[in-house]
């Protein structure tokens, strides 16, 4: 499932986006942007449409919980 994160750079009006291809990446992807102190304007997937960072972590764990374990 792909995500799109939108965001707002500091000193900045434009609204930039960024695409992810799994929920973990998003979840990094928000991790690097809060630590640039960028503000988090929407996350959105097409098929869960517009959510949270509370709901793109819940579908991180169930993503990480379907994936095979790795040797």
């Amino acid at each position: 499932m792909s995500y799109t994160i939108g965001f707002q750079a500091k000193d900045q009006k434009a609204i930039l986006a960024t695409e992810a291809a799994t929920a973990n990446q998003a979840v990094a992807i928000i991790a690097a942007l809060r630590q640039s102190a960028d503000e988090i304007k929407f996350i959105r997937s097409p098929q869960e449409g517009e959510m949270g960072i509370e709901m793109l972590l819940l579908l991180a764990k169930e993503e990480a919980e379907e994936m095979p374990q790795q040797a």
